[in-house]
């Protein structure tokens, strides 16, 4: 063989049914993973026209969603990525509607994170219904008030990950409405200040 040439073995990891690595559990995932800070963006769309080939159809509702796993994947294009959980109401929500908006959250709004949280709500209306918010030029997403930065984008791609779906979509506008006040952040299961 020359010299240059790298042989390489892949071998597989034992596993457990569940998908783990043996000695890891679900507990001792999440415990590690609690300690990696993260920002609190709240993530939202509008549903699609209930009936789209009727110009007068009324519009569909706002939805919103806090999450912490969101990032930069790159400058140029300009790409973000958000992790849904597959089967979630915004998961399948972004599946049908490509535009969707993210507001940055600042340490004063942590009520928003928490209710945007909870577990088993019937209705996003009424999350929506006493938060300033704007509705993006580009998406018709809502854009919260106050927050520290918005963004507006389009899916490009979306990537089945374990029981997560990664979704990747194009900046179409960035704005930085509010210098004040430092970011909501999550860590060890709370929401937290920076400082």
């Amino acid at each position: 063989m020359p010299p240059d040439v790298l042989r390489t073995t892949a071998v597989p990891a034992p596993s457990r049914a569940s998908g783990h690595a043996v000695g890891v559990s679900n507990d001792e995932f999440r415990a590690a993973m609690s300690r990696l800070a993260g920002g609190v963006v709240l993530v939202t769309a509008q549903e699609p026209p209930l009936d789209p080939d009727d110009p007068g159809a009324p519009e569909g509702e706002y939805a919103g969603m806090t999450a912490t796993a969101f990032l930069s994947v790159s400058l140029d294009p300009p790409l973000v990525l958000v992790s849904l959980r597959t089967g979630a109401r915004m998961d399948d929500l972004l599946d049908e509607q490509p535009l969707w908006g993210v507001s940055m959250l600042s340490e004063s709004q942590r009520h928003i994170a928490g209710r945007f949280a909870m577990k088993g709500r019937l209705s996003d209306r009424l999350l929506f219904e006493d938060i300033p918010y704007t509705r993006g030029e580009a998406t018709g997403a809502p854009l919260v008030g106050g927050a520290l930065a918005t963004l507006e984008c389009r899916t490009e791609q979306r990537v089945e990950a374990g029981d997560h779906t990664l979704v990747i979509g194009r900046v179409l506008s960035a704005k930085v409405p509010s210098a004040d006040g430092g970011p909501l952040v999550y860590f060890k299961g709370r929401y937290r200040q920076l400082g």
